[in-house]
């Protein structure tokens, strides 16, 4: 199995990517959507690569990933939405599975949303999965992956533009230098929509 694995990602790593990307626009998108769906990819370095080597053209690249992303991400959300449910059950009691779900039903866009928005190492997928688990709708769904994931990309693409292709390690060092502050500042962006969400919602 494990030899199986190795198969696969040279085959990804060396035929499936290039090909993929000498396909312009399109292949970006495409390249996003197997990332969100199944395998890994270092998405951030790929899209460097192709907005420092075509810079005008930015924001088509950040467009057409931000859509394959949300349509990828339906992989994991339907997974969650066909048998997710029984699959946390497991670990965790009824009470506190319905507390999960409550807490996610008053502010689910942006459970979504600011993940999508977040760097490596966010669990993405996790939250994805857990939309499924909760039945947030579709297109809400598919929203607010777009939405994050245009925030993301379009700082990137600024930064890269500004300081080239080394704007991913850069990234990548600040959250792994301050990760405490990092999911501080997390944190206190939850608790503010929450808020912000209840009070609009009591309106």
């Amino acid at each position: 199995m494990k030899q199986f694995f190795a198969n696969l990602m040279a085959r990804w790593k060396f035929l499936i990517l290039p090909a993929l990307m000498k396909l312009g626009f399109w292949g970006v998108g495409l390249v996003a959507l197997i990332d969100a769906s199944s395998l890994p990819v270092p998405m951030d370095l790929i899209l460097a690569g192709y907005i420092w080597a075509d810079k005008g053209h930015f924001w088509i690249y950040c467009l057409i990933a931000s859509a394959g992303s949300a349509v990828g991400g339906l992989v994991p959300y339907g997974l969650g939405r066909a048998g997710g449910e029984l699959f946390l059950l497991k670990r965790v009691n009824r009470q506190r599975f319905d507390a999960m779900r409550l807490r996610f039903e008053k502010q689910e866009f942006m459970a979504i949303m600011v993940p999508s928005m977040l760097p490596p190492p966010t669990p993405w997928k996790a939250f994805v999965f857990a939309a499924g688990v909760f039945e947030m709708r579709v297109v809400p769904f598919m929203l607010a992956v777009f939405a994050g994931r245009m925030v993301r990309w379009l700082i990137l693409s600024l930064l890269v533009i500004k300081l080239g292709p080394r704007a991913v390690d850069v990234i990548g060092d600040a959250v792994r230098n301050h990760l405490g502050l990092f999911l501080s500042v997390l944190v206190v962006a939850f608790a503010v929509i929450a808020v912000w969400a209840l009070r609009k919602r009591r309106s």
